[in-house]
């Protein structure tokens, strides 16, 4: 069986060689440009809720900024910027895929 590619990219808060990249806002300072970039494109309001192709997120208590594939797909352009500015940055970028949150008993 072959396996899914992941959906998403996962932009961390660490340089190449360990860093903590600063500002320490920058995840939702990216995520916050990114949102009109959404499903069906951008609507009266949207630039107050982040789009859910570019979403700030912790994991593991690294600052990241989780990025869909399908932006890829909808704004090539959109996409081309953010992967820029993890290399430019240095940033460490993982191909992932975000799970659910397991039920709480």
């Amino acid at each position: 069986m072959a396996a899914t590619p992941p959906k998403q990219v996962f932009i961390q808060g660490i340089t190449r060689d360990g860093r903590t990249f600063r500002p320490s806002d920058w995840a939702e300072r990216l995520a916050g440009v990114m949102s009109g970039f959404r499903p069906g494109g951008s609507t009266p309001g949207s630039h107050l809720s982040y789009s859910p192709w570019c979403v700030p997120n912790v994991i593991n208590g690294i600052k990241c900024v989780v990025v869909h594939s399908d932006l890829r797909e909808a704004e090539p352009m959109a996409w081309d910027f953010c992967m820029n500015f993890a290399r430019d940055n240095e940033l460490q970028v993982a191909d992932a895929c975000l799970l659910p949150e397991p039920p709480k008993r």
